[in-house]
């Protein structure tokens, strides 16, 4: 009975010491951005390291590179003074959000589509990029658009994306086969796993000027905004995001950054 009643006083006194930690937790997602960047200006900004254009880990010079990289230390230049204060950390269609939600990051700009249904658990910037759903095919294949796709097909799609619920609702007989990232889901078209591959059509993009031999399939077949995406409750935060998205759309900026990462397509 001594032993029950000391085990119960011990588990008692590491109640109150799991509350605090949790509450501390808690608190990190809270506190305020804007007022920590006071004492703190550094942005720590969640972004795609396999994704060509956007967001790419260049093995050479050990740095991220790519036009939601310059973005954010554009916007990070105009809200704390120095483009050096923005920090990068890796994130997935998968983890973005549960990092973004512990406190983990401060922003997510990383492909990531405006949904009402993400709009749940984050709040989103204005439109910095507008991207449409395409498909990735080997020159040779019969596919020529989303129409093409039937019982008889597999396409290639990222955990966690709008783009395999997208071609789920455009395709319904094909097979839709989901992948960890961009890297393994093109990987497997190559291996013969699928016959397509699909996402933005800016991202696609980026892995044929890599990957000789493989076109898209017709247009875009849905719209895809991309925003910045900030934990709720960071409202000063959106703002500060926003106003500085407009500075860098006015002096020319945005523009330049644009014309050095995004390819020119024919319409």
């Amino acid at each position: 009975m001594k032993k029950t009643f000391r085990r119960f006083a011990f588990l008692l006194l590491l109640l109150p010491l799991s509350i605090l930690a949790a509450c501390g937790a808690k608190s990190i997602a809270a506190i305020d951005i804007t007022e920590r960047l006071e004492n703190d200006p550094t942005i720590t900004w969640g972004v795609k390291v396999d994704t060509n254009l956007f967001g790419l880990y260049n093995i050479a010079t050990g740095e991220i590179e790519g036009f939601d990289i310059d973005i954010a230390k554009a916007l990070t230049e105009v809200i704390t003074g120095d483009a050096a204060n923005a920090n990068f950390v890796e994130v997935t269609s998968k983890t973005r959000i549960p990092l973004l939600k512990n406190g983990n990051i401060d922003a997510i700009i990383a492909t990531m589509t405006i949904s009402e249904e993400r709009k749940k658990q984050v709040d989103f910037s204005e439109v910095y990029f507008d991207a449409g759903q395409a498909l990735l095919v080997p020159e040779d294949s019969s596919i020529q658009s989303v129409t093409d796709l039937s019982s008889e097909t597999t396409v290639l799609a990222v955990k966690g994306s709008t783009s395999a619920t997208n071609i789920r609702k455009h395709a319904p007989d094909t097979h839709v086969l989901e992948l960890e990232n961009y890297s393994e889901a093109f990987t497997a078209l190559q291996s013969g796993q699928g016959d397509a591959m699909t996402t933005d059509s800016a991202i696609l993009l980026g892995i044929i000027a890599e990957n000789p031999g493989y076109r898209l399939a017709g247009g875009t077949f849905t719209d895809e905004p991309y925003g910045i995406a900030i934990n709720h409750g960071q409202e000063n935060f959106v703002d500060a995001v926003n106003a500085a998205f407009e500075t860098i759309k006015e002096n020319g900026v945005y523009d330049a950054i644009y014309a050095k990462w995004i390819p020119e397509t024919d319409d």
